[in-house]
This record gives structure tokens, sequence and C-alpha cells, in this order.
């Protein structure tokens, strides 16, 4: 059809309903489980797993390529962590993202020691060996005199 020295096209608003692929998705049948009640947020178990592994956020923002307040902004919650930031915070961290995605279960498992701890054992270890004796021994001594304290502490 002409009209005029244009053609016409029919539009698609002019079509029958049918043949419309506007309509509306169909709900879901899955039956999902539902996921295990947490108290801490993905942002929280991300700056939980930070502290408990001894990084800063400049330090971890450093080793993912990101600005300090984009790692803040994921910590508070104020960004929801998607797949790519979820790999790479867990790379820089050395962790399994099932542990910054899956809240913690009942019995925690095994940590590993912080990074500052380990870098403080790496210098004891470059000692000589008296001097790691005299260093160990007045560690010790200082532990015992900090664990009554932490009985009384936690029987109050």
């Amino acid at each position: 059809m002409k009209y005029g020295t244009i053609p016409y096209v029919e539009s698609l608003l002019c079509l029958p309903h049918a043949t419309l692929a506007f309509d509306m998705p169909k709900p879901s049948r899955l039956a999902l489980a539902p996921l295990p009640p947490s108290d801490e947020t993905p942002g929280q178990r991300l700056a939980r797993i930070r502290r408990e592994r001894g990084f800063t956020q400049v330090e971890i923002a450093e080793k993912t390529g990101l600005v300090q307040t984009l790692v803040s902004d994921y910590e508070r919650g104020k960004l929801r962590l998607n797949a790519d930031m979820i790999l790479r915070f867990a790379t820089a961290l050395e962790v399994s993202t099932d542990d910054l995605l899956q809240p913690a279960s009942g019995s925690k498992p095994a940590r590993k020691p912080s990074r500052r701890v380990l870098q403080r054992l790496e210098r004891i270890e470059s000692l000589p060996v008296h001097v790691q004796t005299t260093v160990l021994r007045s560690l010790d001594l200082m532990l015992k005199s900090v664990a009554p304290a932490k009985r009384q502490e936690s029987t109050r």
C-alpha cells in the first residue's frame, strides 16, 4: 500500500494482541530450598575475612585493582558483590569463593593464621637458634600471664 509517495507500513501497535512479543513472564514453578539464616551480609563477611587475614582495605584495594573507597562500599553493603568482584576478593584474600558467599556454619573451620602473624613467625625463624629460643620463651611467658585473665573475663 502506498500513502501518497510514501509506502505505508503497519506498526506493531496495529497488530492483534496474539502476535505481540510483550507478554508478561510466567512465574517460576521451581521450589528452591531456603538459604540458611545468617547474621552477616556478604559485605560484612568480606570485612571479617579481610581482618582475620590481616589485610587493610588499602592492601586489598591494591591487590584487586580497586580504590579503598570501593572496598569500603562493598564491605558496608553500599555496592553489591557481583561474580567478578567475588573472584577478585577471593583471590586477593586467598580464600575460596564459598568462604565469601556462604554464611558461616555452626562449627568454624580451622582458620589460617593472619598475614601479620605469619610475617612475625618468618622474622623469628630468620634469627639464630639461641635468639629464637629466647623469643619463644618470652612469648610463652606472656601468653601464660594473659590466659588466666582471659578465663576470668569469660566467666563474668
